[in-house]
């Protein structure tokens, strides 16, 4: 279970609040999508979960299997299993994937048998379409928006995390670029049930190809609605500002 209780953050050497008094828990195996404008902290939320050193958590706890994240730095929570694909996936030169990947699966203790490792490298790559090669080149260098987001699922499936973030997963994709991600995620779930997911997004269209169980509405730092995909319908059909207000009426009635 992946839990955030009350949590209280602000950016470091600020006075700005950019969440309050957040709350939210996610099952094993359970799919949850977070939704709002830009600036309500959604992106925040996922670097505060990966320990980002800009923000600073001033309340509030952040666990996962009933231990406490909070202090852990940020190699420490992605042994956890802790996965966060990027909205902007760094470029690393002069580390190719095969090296940075197998290392990883060193430092986890899983087998990194040459012959196996490689079979399932090619594997991945030809089911996120992405040239053999890329292996061998150094991390995102050179790369496309969409192959850089693909190389971040080449690595989802190859560590095999137990809790993943998708901070905007179809930012700097073309239609066909995210069907190709989606499906690759999906197949991974597939095979691992208990996987839990984080989907941060804008818009409803990711969510018509990984299937939330819950949608969450995000606003001024803190979730203010949950639903299931019918609200991202209605978020998609009537924008934020009108279901801010259907709410509030609802709640003065």
């Amino acid at each position: 279970m992946f839990k955030i209780d009350k949590l209280n953050v602000k950016i470091k050497d600020t006075n700005k609040d950019i969440l309050k008094d957040f709350s939210l828990t996610i099952n094993a195996g359970e799919i949850h999508a977070i939704m709002g404008p830009n600036g309500v902290g959604k992106s925040t939320l996922s670097k505060v979960i990966m320990a980002h050193p800009d923000y600073i958590i001033e309340n509030g706890t952040i666990t996962y299997n009933d231990e406490v994240l909070n202090d852990l730095t940020t190699d420490a929570i992605a042994r956890k299993g802790i996965y966060l694909l990027m909205q902007d996936p760094s470029i690393i030169d002069g580390v190719s994937n095969s090296e940075a990947l197998r290392t990883a699966l060193k430092e986890k203790g899983l087998d990194t048998n040459l012959y196996s490792f490689i079979t399932e490298m090619k594997k991945e790559l030809n089911s996120l379409k992405l040239p053999q090669d890329t292996m061998h080149r150094s991390i995102n260098k050179g790369m496309s928006g969409g192959e850089r987001k693909k190389n971040e699922v080449l690595a989802l499936k190859i560590l095999k995390p137990s809790f993943i973030i998708l901070d905007e997963l179809d930012s700097g994709l073309d239609v066909d670029s995210l069907k190709v991600v989606a499906n690759n995620i999906n197949d991974y779930l597939k095979e691992n049930k208990d996987t839990s997911v984080l989907i941060i997004t804008h818009y409803s269209r990711v969510l018509d190809l990984i299937k939330p169980d819950y949608v969450h509405q995000m606003e001024d730092g803190k979730i203010i609605k949950t639903g299931d995909i019918t609200l991202a319908k209605e978020i998609e059909k009537t924008g934020y500002n009108r279901v801010n207000e259907i709410k509030k009426s609802e709640e003065n009635e």
